[in-house]
């Protein structure tokens, strides 16, 4: 994979608001690439070897959060997103309109 991609997948996450979610096909949309959902999850899966980025501000479609990531509920919820069900994000609430 190509570090330009990553650094335009991790900008665009750089820009969500405190309070606020997109989902891993809104950034897909936003660089251009509609249709690779799944590898904007698998580069916010390896932030952290590329800096600081608030990937706990990335969602799956329905608002669900990432399996096997229990600090992002608490991020979330330290940033004022209130979770559904302890697992889902209110996305008609909190999706970043972008």
């Amino acid at each position: 994979m190509q570090d330009e991609l990553i650094y335009e997948i991790l900008s665009a996450v750089s820009e969500i608001p405190k309070g606020r979610v997109a989902t891993y096909g809104q950034i897909a949309r936003l660089i251009g690439r509609e249709k690779n959902a799944r590898l904007v999850g698998k580069v916010l899966s390896m932030a952290q070897f590329y800096g600081r980025y608030p990937c706990h501000r990335v969602v799956n479609h329905a608002g669900r959060l990432a399996p096997g990531w229990p600090e992002q509920a608490l991020l979330l919820k330290a940033e004022g997103v209130a979770l559904k069900d302890g697992a889902h994000v209110d996305l008609k609430r909190y999706q970043w309109d972008c």
